[in-house]
């Protein structure tokens, strides 16, 4: 079960296009969130819509904040807390350098401290 969200007010036609993007129950579904946002901010910035790539940066951010909040829960399982350490570091990451994610994502991913934090998990 993806963990609850909340989701920056969407105003219309945006709310259509990206409500009930935002979901990280697993780094898998971290990966996807982020592809997706990439994608429609990437769409957004082609139209010259800023409006829409503010948008997808609040959801990104809504999606950290969240994930260290929970990260931050000392009720929840040591593993889910490191691995939601890991998703809010994927948003960060994706907020500060879009167009480098997907790169760094490959590095990070090969990494050492990675597949330790897989291992352990």
């Amino acid at each position: 079960m993806s963990p609850r969200i909340r989701e920056p007010h969407l105003a219309p036609p945006y709310d259509s296009i990206l409500s009930g993007m935002l979901s990280f129950a697993t780094l898998a579904e971290t990966e996807e969130t982020i592809t997706r946002l990439e994608n429609m901010r990437q769409r957004f910035l082609a139209a010259s819509d800023k409006k829409g790539v503010e948008y997808c940066h609040q959801l990104a951010l809504a999606g950290r904040q969240r994930a260290e909040m929970i990260a931050r829960n000392r009720r929840v399982s040591a593993g889910k807390r490191i691995e939601k350490q890991e998703a809010a570091l994927w948003f960060r990451i994706w907020l500060e350098t879009p167009e480098l994610f997907g790169d760094w994502l490959i590095l990070r991913k090969a990494s050492e401290d990675y597949q330790k934090l897989l291992k352990n998990n």
